[in-house]
């Protein structure tokens, strides 16, 4: 499922016109985004919990050369499932 198909998803589930959807799931993403770069977890019950986490820097290696690289430290999101989606799943 890509954005488009959970936008038709959402407009068929809620009854909204396709361009309201498409608010909706923007605006959800949006809202996920700002709270994850002030670095505040995103927790909704029976789905799961976005998160950050900090990567530190470390050396790697280049696969097409060979040679040896420095990869800066970063910060990436990161989603663990909750309880009822695991269930559902399993």
């Amino acid at each position: 499922m890509n954005k488009d198909d959970l936008v038709v998803a959402v407009a068929n589930d809620s009854g909204l016109t396709k361009s309201d959807a498409t608010r909706v799931v923007d605006s959800l993403f949006d809202a996920i985004t700002a709270s994850l770069r002030r670095n505040d977890d995103v927790r909704i019950t029976g789905f799961g919990t976005f998160a950050v986490a900090n990567r530190a820097a470390r050396d790697g290696r280049n696969p097409r050369t060979g040679e040896k690289i420095r990869i800066p430290a970063s910060r990436q999101a990161k989603f663990k499932a909750g309880k009822a989606l695991k269930e559902t799943l399993n």
